[in-house]
């Protein structure tokens, strides 16, 4: 298949080592990755705030960028994030709809009904739950809000998890509940987002695991400050990472942001490496 890849700007900016490693995933399973030079923010924080109106340029430009995927260019587009993935299929065509712009508006749903987050597009569309990934570590999952109530991912993540080789998966209690962060939630409510955070962390510490993993960074990020401000040495790690690491190629445990050895360590599994030739010129 060939596989665009909208990277998202949290992961992007502070946490490139997520799409790094689903480059580096699919590439192993014999899949082709195009990152499309255009790409930006989907808009998420704009809807989820109020602004719908400021959201217009910036979902039409997740729209152009990924359009290709509605013309059948590319047959897929995945996303390392539940809630990049939840903005786009159920907002985006909202948004401009809204705006009166109804023909950019359905090719917004031709796009999100190609968009997937990394576990549905493992296990829904290419069929897999055993990725070939070594990772002898204890790994605690937590499942984000967005991906479990919005998406309906449900056990994927998990079962992907169980197939990796080496991997104990300790189960994590009340793994339902909200890590507190929320976008701007956590700056809006600071009290009870810490509060939220608070019994989080508790119970991964509980379980004993050397890492914490989701399929979100932003989650992981809020997670992660609390397990680092505990000093509790639990690392958070994205599910893509956890995937992409081999005994050839091991993803090795570090703090958040790290140049993990193993995936995305080469400049030929950097997002955008093996890009079209027209991607590539667009880039320029």
């Amino acid at each position: 298949m060939r596989i665009a890849l909208a990277a998202t700007c949290i992961a992007d900016a502070m946490f490139p080592q997520a799409p790094k490693a689903v480059v580096t995933l699919l590439e192993r399973l014999g899949h082709e990755v195009v990152f499309p030079a255009a790409q930006a923010c989907c808009g998420q924080m704009h809807v989820n705030t109020g602004y719908l109106a400021d959201a217009v340029p910036v979902v039409r430009n997740h729209v152009r960028t990924f359009a290709p995927v509605a013309d059948g260019e590319w047959d897929a587009v995945v996303v390392p994030s539940g809630s990049c993935t939840g903005s786009i299929r159920h907002q985006q065509a909202m948004v401009l709809e809204r705006a009166g712009l109804a023909a950019e508006a359905r090719t917004a749903t031709a796009v999100a009904e190609r968009t997937y987050e990394l576990s549905e597009l493992l296990v829904d569309v290419l069929g897999v739950t055993d990725v070939g990934a070594w990772f002898p570590h204890r790994v605690t999952y937590h499942p984000t809000c967005h991906s479990l109530r919005m998406l309906g991912v449900g056990d994927k993540p998990e079962r992907l998890l169980r197939a990796v080789d080496g991997l104990e998966l300790v189960p994590l209690a009340e793994a339902e509940g909200c890590c507190g962060f929320g976008g701007t939630f956590s700056l809006k409510n600071a009290d009870t987002s810490a509060a939220m955070l608070q019994d989080k962390v508790a119970t991964v510490v509980d379980t004993g695991a050397e890492v914490l993993t989701a399929g979100d960074w932003s989650c992981l990020m809020h997670i992660g400050g609390g397990l680092s401000r505990g000093g509790t040495g639990v690392r958070p790690m994205h599910l893509a990472e956890i995937l992409a690491s081999t005994r050839q190629a091991p993803v090795v445990p570090g703090p958040p942001g790290a140049d993990r050895a193993g995936a995305g360590r080469s400049g030929a599994n950097r997002p955008g490496a093996n890009r079209s030739g027209a991607d590539q010129e667009a880039a320029r």
